[in-house]
């Protein structure tokens, strides 16, 4: 097979991200949180995987047909920020107005914030939160806490957006990799299970996924503090 048509392949493969977010928007309009986290999950996997493949057989010049960059951010958006949003308004973890204000936040935040060409910093890592709401959410749903937790964790973390606060890319920076990657790929074995067993709180997957988070969540700022800003 030649290069590019491995380039093309790629381009392919990303764009099933597309048909996982769907099958996840059917899942959600029925109301069935498991199977939508299900196909989010699978999508996330997707994600994470196109990337590096995308750099191996570098589709920019094998394949400059399609933009990737582009192709990634509109499945992105709707895997990370859109499903994601209307599963928290539609399942009532945000009663009232609550979840209007919550969804408005969030879709309109990661609108500005995907277009914001200032997104990436030297070390490949996110300047501010990287619009991962879909990871959040599902937490939510793992762990269901007060509404008020959900709302201030949505609109904090909808700040923290367009502040100067480092949030890593478990992939790209290359900056604590060997920690992580294995955390990123642990959060998604923690989130496929959460979701097979239909978030059944006595799971241990969820323990799991507080660690995860909380590792994912605040090892860019723990960079920050101890190697300085642009370290």
């Amino acid at each position: 097979m030649t290069d590019e048509r491995k380039a093309l392949g790629v381009h392919l493969f990303t764009a099933t991200g597309a048909v996982f977010a769907m099958l996840a928007m059917l899942e959600a309009a029925q109301d069935d949180w498991s199977m939508m986290f299900l196909w989010l999950v699978v999508a996330f996997a997707v994600d994470g995987v196109d990337g590096p493949l995308a750099r191996k057989y570098d589709v920019k010049r094998n394949a400059p047909i399609f933009d990737g960059v582009l192709l990634d951010l509109i499945i992105d958006y709707l895997t990370y920020v859109f499903v994601p949003a209307y599963a928290l308004f539609e399942s009532g973890l945000l009663p009232g107005w609550t979840g209007w204000l919550a969804i408005i936040v969030i879709t309109f935040a990661s609108a500005l914030y995907f277009a914001d060409s200032r997104m990436k910093t030297k070390d490949n890592s996110f300047q501010g939160f990287p619009g991962c709401w879909n990871m959040l959410v599902l937490v939510l749903f793992a762990l269901s806490p007060n509404f008020w937790i959900i709302l201030a964790l949505v609109v904090v973390l909808a700040v923290t957006m367009f502040l100067p606060v480092k949030f890593i890319h478990p992939v790209r920076t290359k900056r604590w990799r060997a920690v992580s990657l294995p955390m990123a790929l642990a959060w998604t074995f923690f989130a496929g299970w959460a979701a097979w067993v239909d978030f059944d709180p006595a799971s241990w997957a969820h323990w799991g996924l507080v660690i995860t988070s909380a590792y994912l969540l605040c090892a860019g700022a723990a960079q920050q503090l101890v190697h300085g800003r642009d370290g």
